[in-house]
């Protein structure tokens, strides 16, 4: 994708989202439309010369061998079969095709191609009281923020036993660390790391800013042999406190619809449904 195609597809993404309420694409995506990036096809949909479409195929695909795709039709050009065309112009074999925010027209879309629900992602969100409880640390664990050209290679490590379950989570590598560094969001101070006596990586959590009013659980992971002391909770606490003090008034996260465990605690902090992102099979 060249960086006039990227600017061009850029605006439709935002014309969608403005008209949505939520993006069409996630932030991989994103990232991929840089150009040099590898791993992904770009199909451009256009009408009379516009851009009316785009789909955005990860053939890298996911930790299931599955190839991913994520589809944005202009809002001047809905209900005249672009996302019909875009579909039909995707591999035909061992497709998922992720619906954000679950819209209504992606559903009837799927339903008419013969594609069914594999996979739900669930956002939440939370408004950010002043009363938030103090994290509980479990015994020996201290906190400190990343250190840049540090750890990158620990909460790699660490993500890795935490999120090998996991369809996408699980693969990322140092370079896609150092990729989000560069982002204009990216702050180390809000990247909180969770160590042992011994200075080994017990957890993390990656928080995230998208406006100065709205804040994200980015990630929150936990090396499996320290699962079920409590430390998950503080570190998500230690992040909502974090983001409460950059001024942030709502906190928004995803999480697996079947991860019972982590809706949980979610749910107990306080966090309620605000959507959901579908991912689609035929």
């Amino acid at each position: 994708m060249t960086a006039d195609q990227a600017a061009e597809v850029g605006q439709l993404l935002t014309a969608a989202e403005s008209t949505d309420g939520v993006a069409p694409v996630g932030e991989a995506v994103r990232l991929r439309m840089r150009p040099g990036s590898k791993g992904s096809r770009h199909l451009l949909a256009r009408v009379d010369g516009k851009l009316a479409g785009y789909a955005h195929v990860d053939v890298l695909g996911d930790s299931g061998g599955h190839q991913v795709a994520e589809l944005a039709v202009h809002p001047d050009h809905r209900q005249q079969g672009v996302g019909e065309q875009l579909v039909n112009a995707l591999p035909a074999e061992n497709l998922r095709i992720w619906a954000h925010g679950g819209h209504p027209d992606a559903d009837k879309l799927a339903q008419k191609l013969g594609f069914r629900k594999v996979r739900e992602l669930l956002r939440m969100r939370l408004r950010v009281q002043n009363d938030l409880p103090e994290p509980k640390l479990p015994e020996g664990i201290t906190i400190r923020p990343f250190v840049p050209g540090k750890d990158e290679a620990a909460v790699v490590y660490v993500n890795h036993r935490a999120f090998d379950w996991h369809p996408e989570q699980g693969s990322m590598s140092i370079e896609d660390v150092r990729a989000k560094e560069d982002e204009d969001w990216f702050d180390p101070a809000g990247f909180l790391l969770a160590f042992d006596a011994d200075e080994r990586l017990a957890g993390f959590h990656w928080t995230k800013v998208h406006t100065p009013e709205l804040g994200e659980v980015y990630v929150v992971g936990v090396d499996p042999d320290r699962q079920g002391g409590g430390l998950g909770k503080a570190l998500t606490l230690a992040g909502l406190a974090h983001l409460q003090n950059r001024g942030v008034t709502e906190v928004m996260l995803y999480v697996e619809a079947d991860n019972a465990p982590a809706v949980r605690v979610y749910t107990g902090l306080g966090f309620t449904l605000w959507d959901a992102d579908v991912q689609y099979a035929r």
